[in-house]
């Protein structure tokens, strides 16, 4: 296509243009309309015949209404009936005699025949009506009926179109005129090749064509080579040339890469458009430096830059980064008199949320409204996406609404940052809410939007939902992506039932071109975790039948699933494999195995898996520290613990609760009760808030290993200040005070428990009851029992072998005859 048009523009735009007189420009006033030769026009004789005094009666009719201003239903009516059954040549009769008799009431009827009555005028008509406005100097109205023309005619209508104009209007007035507006609107209309044909016609009849034309004409081929044969063209006609011409050739020339032949134009104009081209050319090819060269190159040559110039090298230094120069620039813009616009600060306000600044941001914002400058949609874009980026979400929504009260409308990047950050936060609602006001405003979600959500709600465990957004999307033909896949199949393993999972997984997983390695390992790690060692090897398998590569998680998760099922030799003898498969070990698969290790009693396998780990130089988390600290506990290294506590601080590793509580509860079973609180205390001061979980380790520790008294001060006090004391914290107090033999008071803290709701078994009583009755308690163990019924639990049969047996050894036989229906009642025997 390019080269046809390269090959037609070249040989038509090799014809000669010789001017009957070169003095005379094209606009040029001519005489009247009256003068000219009239139209030859062929009627049809049935028409004549019929009504000789056609065309007389529509004319006179016509003048009845104009002359009513266009409101008498009567004469309105008459007219439109006899317009009816008016035929296309009688139209252009009624034209041409109005031409010459009343132009203004040709072009009248012209137009209320072609937008009050729909009527398909010819050619003839509008070209008779095309000459008519060129005498009056109509050009607008004259380009506007040409532009309609064409829309209807089409591409290839230009040699069809000067053959009617050469023949019927050859020796017409405002001949010039007519044939440059034509080739003007093909042009106009991206019709280049009409356009050459007719500027090629228009040589031949000597007729030249007017700069705008070729403006235009340039414009279309400035993409291409050819813009040159069109320049030349102007230069040989003798033409002169106006600022845009030089503005679209520099414009060509960035458009084409050829940005030194731009620079040299510019030593040709004074036009500050050419300059901001090739500014804009390079500042967005990453050359800002060149393109503030270019603003000197501007400067020195005396053109007068404008605010445009100036944003171009402001946003060109936010890009690079440098937002200082770019405030420089704002400066230097007041000191030489250029206002800066909204453009100007809502490019320095986006340089400083890219590079994180958002009061900067802000601040920009703020000396525009300072300004008096309104905000403007993509202002209020700009506050949107740096507030989410600062975590202020709420603002942002309080900015959307002030939007939407302004009359404008949210862009798909304003949803898109809004919908994540309010996913990110868990308010998915608000995020489903605005997903669905994009669609009602006219904006398409994208796949990746919809997985913000559905990833957002199986975060949330409400699985139902996200997978019928999921449905929703396919409906409307918005195709999964493999993400979101991924987020419902994490979201099935997290919360959903196992057997829907599978289910889900199997579909996935049963088309040919599905490869997502991903997939298969969100399945391996859910049956790993579940001690489903067969299932996790089955799908392993299932991967190498396939031939997909499996990662460095796959094997972690299998590594797992070993080492939770007891099969810790397995699980080394995989970890010695990895390497085969062109993997490394990375510090979850080190710490996975050491720590199973260190559980297993080999602490000695896992300190040397530790420095194994150091020499390869996978560097170690603060979980494998935690695991780390938990070895030495383990081999009662306490000091070596603490060490290593030190030591992951130092490098900016902080312990959490876990990490603590290991070293508090082996200090409590050192009895070193008191650097247990001081652990305890050291855990505050890092902001670390103890669970329930360290409380109940050392109330234990104060319990079995220290002063029960202590261990009643600390209950009470974590009691009363609301620490969530959990169930284990209770039992542990009401055990230590049976072994005490203080049964009021563990009576007392067992029915306290009770009524803080805590779900008390069989096995709760059964401590108890034993530790009563190994002191000789029985009577307190029976309330205890009795207190058993109250409250509905049923005692098994290892509560009444006890007791039977307690009351026996103090020859209650009384109450073990009591005894004996009730046990056998409950289904079972003494034997």
């Amino acid at each position: 296509m390019l080269h046809c048009i390269r090959h037609q523009c070249r040989s038509l735009l090799r014809r000669p243009f010789t001017p009957s007189n070169p003095s005379n420009l094209i606009l040029t006033k001519s005489s009247s309309l009256t003068s000219a030769q009239p139209l030859q026009l062929e009627h049809e004789a049935s028409s004549s015949a019929a009504n000789a005094s056609f065309p007389y009666n529509i004319i006179q009719l016509f003048k009845q209404l104009r002359g009513s201003g266009l409101k008498s239903d009567g004469v309105k009516n008459r007219f439109r009936t006899l317009v009816s059954g008016l035929k296309s040549s009688q139209v252009d009769e009624i034209i041409d005699y109005l031409r010459t008799d009343d132009p203004d009431s040709a072009v009248e009827v012209f137009e209320l025949l072609k937008n009050e009555y729909a009527f398909k005028l010819s050619r003839i008509s509008r070209f008779v009506i095309a000459y008519v406005l060129a005498g009056q100097r109509r050009l607008k109205l004259l380009r506007s009926i040409f532009m309609q023309m064409l829309q209807e005619e089409g591409s290839g209508s230009g040699p069809s179109l000067c053959e009617l104009l050469s023949v019927n209007f050859k020796c017409w007035k405002e001949n010039a005129i007519v044939w440059d507006m034509l080739a003007f609107a093909y042009s106009r209309s991206e019709m280049v090749h009409d356009a050459l044909f007719v500027i090629a016609k228009m040589k031949d009849l000597n007729i030249q064509p007017s700069i705008l034309t070729y403006n235009s004409l340039l414009y279309n081929l400035k993409h291409s080579d050819i813009m040159w044969d069109v320049y030349n063209d102007i230069k040989d006609s003798g033409i002169r040339e106006s600022k845009q011409t030089n503005s679209i050739l520099v414009d060509g020339l960035c458009k084409q890469s050829l940005l030194q032949e731009a620079v040299t134009l510019l030593h040709q104009t004074d036009h500050v458009a050419s300059f901001n081209t090739v500014m804009s050319s390079f500042s967005k090819m990453g050359f800002v430096d060149v393109a503030q060269s270019i603003f000197c190159l501007m400067l020195k040559f005396g053109v007068r830059p404008d605010a445009y110039s100036y944003n171009i090298l402001i946003n060109g230094l936010c890009l690079a980064g440098s937002i200082e120069d770019a405030l420089k620039l704002t400066y230097d813009m007041d000191k030489h008199g250029v206002e800066p616009n909204a453009a100007t600060y809502n490019t320095i306000s986006k340089g400083f949320r890219v590079l994180g600044k958002i009061s900067g941001a802000l601040m920009s914002i703020q000396q525009m409204l300072t300004k008096g400058l309104n905000p403007n949609s993509i202002t209020y874009t700009l506050l949107i996406c740096g507030n989410c980026q600062a975590g202020k979400v709420d603002e942002s929504l309080i900015l959307r609404d002030e939007m939407l009260s302004q009359g404008y409308q949210l862009s798909y990047v304003s949803y898109s940052v809004l919908v994540s950050s309010l996913c990110k936060i868990g308010r998915v609602d608000e995020a489903l809410f605005l997903l669905y006001e994009m669609e009602i405003v006219g904006l398409k979600p994208d796949d990746v939007m919809y997985s913000i959500i559905i990833h957002g709600l199986c975060k949330q465990g409400d699985i139902q939902r996200a997978i019928q957004v999921y449905m929703e999307m396919c409906t409307k033909r918005v195709f999964p992506n493999i993400f979101t896949q991924r987020a419902i199949l994490l979201g099935l393993c997290g919360r959903g039932p196992l057997s829907e999972a599978r289910m889900y997984f199997d579909m996935l997983t049963s088309i040919d071109d599905n490869r997502d390695i991903v997939l298969y390992n969100i399945m391996i790690n859910k049956y790993a975790k579940l001690g489903m060692i067969h299932e996790t090897l089955q799908l392993y398998n299932q991967t190498e039948e396939k031939g997909i590569d499996s990662t460095i998680v796959t094997f972690n998760s299998l590594i797992y699933g070993f080492c939770i099922a007891g099969q810790l030799t397995k699980a080394l003898r995989l970890f010695n494999n990895i390497r085969d498969h062109g993997l490394a070990p990375t510090v979850i698969t080190y710490t996975t195995l050491m720590n199973f290790l260190c559980e297993n009693g080999n602490t000695k396998e896992m300190f040397d898996l530790m420095r194994e780990m150091e020499a390869s130089g996978v560097e170690p988390t603060h979980v494998t520290y935690t695991v780390i600290i938990k070895g030495f506990c383990k081999q009662w290294k306490l000091q070596e613990s603490l060490l290593v506590l030190h030591h992951m601080i130092s490098l900016g590793l902080y312990p959490d609760e876990v990490s603590y509580n290991i070293l508090i509860q082996r200090f409590c079973k050192a009895r070193e009760i008191k650097q247990a609180f001081e652990l305890h205390d050291e855990m505050i001061s890092r902001d670390l808030k103890p669970d329930g979980v360290t409380y109940n380790i050392l109330i234990n520790g104060l319990c079995v290993y220290g002063d029960v008294h202590d261990a009643d001060k600390l209950f009470l006090y974590l009691r009363d200040h609301n620490f969530g004391l959990k169930k284990a914290a209770y039992m542990t107090i009401i055990k230590a005070h049976c072994v005490k033999g203080d049964v009021n008071q563990a009576m007392s803290v067992f029915s306290e428990m009770v009524k803080m709701g805590f779900e008390v078994t069989v096995r709760d009583y059964s401590c108890v009851i034993n530790r009563l009755c190994k002191r000789c308690l029985t009577n307190e163990a029976k309330v205890f029992f009795s207190m058993m019924f109250s409250n509905g639990v049923l005692p098994d049969v290892y509560i009444y072998k006890v007791m039977m047996d307690a009351l026996r050894l103090v020859g209650d036989h009384h109450s073990v005859n009591e005894l004996l229906p009730n046990m056998v009642k409950c289904g079972f025997d003494d034997s």
